[in-house]
């Protein structure tokens, strides 16, 4: 239920600063029933088909949160359309170092907890995770400074978070030397989509697609070639488990894009989703809930 709760919560990131409030409420409730609740039952499910059928390996929702998450919320970016003034400052960057913190922290009860039990397997999913996050930061603030931009603490924030995301299916199935590559190779994929010219004529706020979508894609990807089950992945003899992660990845991908565009359409046929004009220049704090700072 607390991966539920988070997956439209991410996607909120991606339509934030023009949505009605009234219309984000429906929106998580049917995700939640046609998009999240399948894909959980599907991977987590014993007989489920993503992950008995095609055994997929999935430890801790990099499948059921990240990629389906990223891929409604590119769904509700190209839906919704840009803002009218697209380019924002960020407002407190100390704030945003606070929650990296605390995302962080609270990330080891998501992977580490996915072990149901103070274990070793607990142990390694702990290890992994905040490997993969560090390394995944300084990956990218340095490939940042690589490509010519300032190293910044918001930008090791994102980099921060891409790792996460990117050891979230395979933080219990890996070594922690392993994790080091899941936080590079990622924190580089997700930093070269979230600039990459093409993505950046879509307005998705806070760019949930390049870092979840992406992170969460390029974590499928490498579980698939390095997870540490016997006949599970590439590397240890599972050449058609990792083929079948292929063809899941894909489909998944489909069936959250295609599903999270479905919900909007129809949605916007009864609530209008998007605010209008005069409220999103006054900002939604103050349009749709009567507060500000």
């Amino acid at each position: 239920m607390k991966f539920a709760v988070i997956t439209p919560a991410i996607i909120t990131g991606s339509f934030a600063e023009r949505v009605r409030f009234i219309g984000y409420l429906f929106f998580i409730g049917i995700f939640c029933l046609f998009v999240y609740a399948p894909l959980c039952h599907m991977v987590w499910h014993p007989n489920g088909l993503i992950g008995s059928y095609f055994g997929v390996l999935d430890f801790a929702g990099g499948t059921v949160v990240h990629i389906s998450a990223g891929m409604a919320s590119l769904a509700g970016a190209l839906f919704l359309g840009k803002r009218n003034k697209p380019h924002h400052e960020p407002s407190n960057i100390t704030y945003v170092l606070l929650g990296t913190g605390m995302l962080w922290f609270g990330w080891f009860g998501f992977n580490a907890g996915s072990s149901f039990g103070a274990n070793g397997t607990a142990a390694i999913a702990f290890a992994t995770t905040t490997i993969s996050s560090a390394t995944a930061m300084m990956t990218w603030v340095l490939f940042d400074r690589i490509q010519g931009r300032k190293i910044s603490a918001l930008q090791a924030c994102i980099g921060a978070v891409v790792g996460l995301v990117v050891i979230t299916p395979a933080a219990g199935y890996i070594t922690v030397p392993e994790s080091f590559f899941f936080g590079a190779v990622g924190a580089i994929v997700s930093n070269l989509a979230m600039n990459a010219k093409f993505l950046k004529k879509i307005d998705d706020t806070l760019d949930v697609f390049a870092c979840h979508g992406i992170g969460g894609i390029m974590g499928m990807i490498l579980t698939a070639i390095f997870a540490g089950k016997e006949g599970s992945s590439l590397l240890h003899g599972g050449i058609g488990v990792f083929a079948s992660h292929m063809v899941v990845l894909i489909g998944v991908c489909v069936f959250s894009f295609g599903m999270g565009y479905l919900i909007f359409f129809v949605l916007n046929k009864f609530v209008t989703l998007r605010v209008r004009e005069e409220y999103e220049e006054v900002g939604l704090d103050i349009s749709q809930h009567g507060e500000s700072i």
